[in-house]
């Protein structure tokens, strides 16, 4: 049985009122929006966007701009290289597309840093299509309320989309509450950590809790280490030092950033290699240009 029904009735109450979901806001900014929202909560994507959409209102705007300010723009979102393929992005949509966001799947795939999550969310929560959408949090709703089981398998793609697919209305506008709405469901309340049952709309239907919450058997996922002393915040504090200031920074400069030297080079490089910060002739470090 679909959960679709229920839990959209649910969200068209108890949503949270976000930019990106309001009548009007540009498929550029959803985009936008999905770019930063990859690995980065909600609460810090709200004042960043707002920024970035006001300082680049279309791909033109941004494809303009030299990809350094974009790296610099992108400030302490994380993952600075999501900043290299949004500008990227813009730079294709503004070459190949007349400045505007595709609503076609398979364009959309076809611009740096867009894969199938991205681009089914902006084809439906840009353009209003038909299409399954499935993250994370649609992934362990769908395991959980469906499927009975804590914690989704690992992800598959064609797995993934055809069962998200098979709770999704045929109506087009009711589809797309429908993603909006399971999605929703699992980032505020079918939690991977700790699920609010009790406030669940599918507490009547959920397998998982038919099953007396069995707990999960299957492989789980490596931890992610720890930030605190990683080549992650070292990278960081090197952007970070970039970023603060208008010309190259030397390499005594960037010395002092972080204390062990092989750590510290290890990043660099890191940096380097991945078009993020460029060396000067002269051996001093700056954003791309």
């Amino acid at each position: 049985m679909s959960i679709a029904r229920i839990v959209s009735d649910w969200f068209l109450v108890n949503g949270r009122d976000l930019p990106w979901r309001r009548p009007g806001f540009p498929a550029w900014g959803t985009l936008v929006s999905e770019f930063m929202l990859q690995q980065t909560p909600v609460v810090r994507v709200i004042p960043r966007l707002a920024e970035w959409l006001e300082r680049w209102p279309t791909p033109a705007d941004l494809a303009a701009a030299p990809s350094g300010d974009a790296v610099r723009a992108w400030d302490r979102l994380g993952y600075p290289r999501r900043a290299l393929n949004l500008h990227a992005a813009a730079v294709a949509i503004t070459e190949r597309h007349g400045g505007v966001v595709p609503d076609d799947v398979n364009d959309l795939l076809a611009l740096p840093g867009i894969g199938d999550y991205t681009a089914r969310a902006i084809a439906v929560f840009a353009y209003g299509h038909r299409h399954p959408v499935v993250d994370t949090n649609v992934r362990r709703v769908l395991a959980r309320a469906v499927d009975g089981v804590a914690e989704p398998s690992a992800p598959s793609a064609r797995r993934d989309l055809a069962a998200m697919e098979a709770q999704l209305p045929t109506d087009i506008e009711e589809s797309c509450i429908a993603n909006a709405a399971i999605m929703e469901l699992g980032a505020i309340v079918c939690t991977a950590r700790s699920p609010k049952c009790g406030e669940c709309p599918l507490i009547d239907s959920c397998a998982w809790r038919a099953a007396g919450y069995p707990a999960f058997e299957g492989v789980r996922r490596p931890v992610q280490k720890k930030f605190e002393g990683s080549d992650r915040q070292v990278r960081g504090k090197i952007m970070a030092e970039l970023r603060a200031s208008d010309i190259p920074v030397t390499g005594a400069e960037i010395v002092l950033v972080w204390a062990d030297a092989v750590q510290r080079e290890r990043s660099l490089a890191g940096l380097l290699r991945d078009g993020l910060v460029f060396e000067t002739v002269d051996g001093h470090y700056q954003l791309p240009a």
